[in-house]
C-alpha cells in the first residue's frame, strides 16, 4: 500500500506456464494483492501458480477461453470487489519489467492521471532491439489509434503494461470493452468518451523466447474494422450524445459535402466516358468545391479534437 492506496496486480494467463512464476516473484512487495486469471489455459498456468500458496494470491479460472480482454476485465472487477484503489495489469509472458510499476502508478497516486500505460517508443534502446515488423506495425497502429481514441498525445497503444484507478473502471461500461486483442485500444476509446486523463510512461520492452498468441494476419484483417468502429462510436457519443460543439457541426457539414462531391464527380466522369460528353468547368467545380470545403471542415474538427485531449 502506498499513500493509503490499495494496489492490486492483475495477470491474465494463457500459455504462459514457462514464465508465470518468474512474473509473480518479480512483483514488488508493496503490491497488496495479486490476481491471476487463467483463461482456460491449456498449460494449466493457474494451477501452476496456485501451488505457490502465496497468502496474497487469488486465481480465477475461466470455464472457456474468452480472450485476454475478458480475462483482464475479470481481474479488474475482482480487484474492485476487493477494494482496490489502483489496479496494475501485467502480462504473464515476462515481457514487462515490474521494477517500473512505481513509475507507472505515480501519476495516478498524485492525481495527475486516471490511466497510465507503457510506451516503448520513448526509449531509443528499446526501439533498436524491437523486431522491425513489430516496430513498423506499432507505428502505423499508433497513428490510427490517435484518431480513433482521441488521445493524440500518446504512442504505443497496444502496450499492455497499464495501471488504472478505481473510479475510471467504475465509470466504464465494462461489458462493452473488447474481449480479445483489441482490449488495450478499446480501453483508450472508452476512456476518452468519459474524458479520463491518460499518460504515457516511458519504459523498455523485454523480448525473450516467449511466443505470442496474436496472429499477424488476423490482426491485419480485424484491427482496421475495429478501429473504424471504435472511432465512429467515440465521435457519436462524445460529439453528439454527451456534448455538441463546433466539431459536431463541422463533421455534420464536412462529411456530406465530401460524399456529395465525390459521388457527383464519379457519376459525371462515368457519364462523360459512356456518352463522350466533355464536362464543363462549372460541372467540375460543383464536384471539387464541396470536397475542398468538406475537407477544410473536417480538418477544423480534427483540430478541435486534438485540443480536447483530457488533461486534468
Amino acid at each position: 500500500m502506498i499513500d493509503n492506496n490499495k494496489i492490486i496486480a492483475v495477470i491474465p494467463a494463457y500459455k504462459v506456464a514457462a514464465h508465470i512464476e518468474d512474473v509473480v516473484h518479480s512483483i514488488p512487495s508493496f503490491i497488496d494483492e495479486i490476481i491471476v486469471v487463467d483463461d482456460k489455459c491449456p498449460q494449466n498456468s493457474g494451477t501452476i501458480i496456485q501451488r505457490l500458496n502465496l497468502p496474497n494470491l487469488t486465481v480465477i479460472y475461466h470455464q472457456k477461453n474468452m480472450g485476454v480482454g475478458a480475462a483482464v476485465m475479470s481481474g479488474f472487477l475482482k480487484a474492485i470487489d476487493n477494494s482496490a484503489d489502483i489496479i496494475v495489469k501485467i502480462d504473464g509472458d515476462g515481457q514487462m519489467d515490474c521494477s517500473y510499476i512505481p513509475k507507472l502508478i505515480d501519476p495516478i497516486i498524485k492525481g495527475h492521471a486516471d490511466y497510465t500505460k507503457g510506451n516503448r517508443f520513448m526509449d531509443f534502446k528499446s526501439l533498436k532491439i524491437m523486431p522491425k515488423m513489430r516496430l513498423l506495425g506499432n507505428s502505423g497502429l499508433s497513428f490510427l489509434m490517435k484518431a480513433a481514441s482521441g488521445y493524440w498525445n500518446i504512442m504505443d497503444p497496444t502496450n499492455g503494461f497499464i495501471a488504472i484507478n478505481r473510479q475510471a473502471i467504475l465509470n466504464l461500461n465494462t461489458e462493452k470493452i473488447a474481449k480479445r486483442f483489441f482490449f488495450e485500444s478499446d480501453m483508450l476509446i472508452n476512456l476518452n468518451i468519459y474524458n479520463m486523463v491518460v499518460k504515457d510512461i516511458s519504459m523498455p520492452a523485454k523480448y525473450g523466447n516467449e511466443k505470442s498468441s496474436l496472429s499477424i494476419t488476423k490482426t491485419l484483417l480485424e484491427f482496421p474494422l475495429m478501429i473504424l468502429r471504435g472511432f465512429t462510436k467515440r465521435v457519436f457519443f462524445k460529439y453528439y450524445i454527451y456534448d455538441f460543439n463546433m466539431a459536431s457541426i463541422y463533421i455534420l457539414l464536412g462529411m456530406p459535402m465530401i460524399l456529395f462531391g465525390f459521388i457527383f464527380g464519379v457519376l459525371k466522369w462515368i457519364n462523360g466516358i459512356i456518352y463522350h460528353v466533355h464536362n464543363t468547368a462549372g460541372t467540375i467545380m460543383i464536384a471539387v468545391l464541396p470536397i475542398i470545403l468538406g475537407t477544410l471542415f473536417l480538418l477544423q474538427a480534427i483540430q478541435i479534437d486534438i485540443n480536447s485531449v483530457p488533461k486534468k
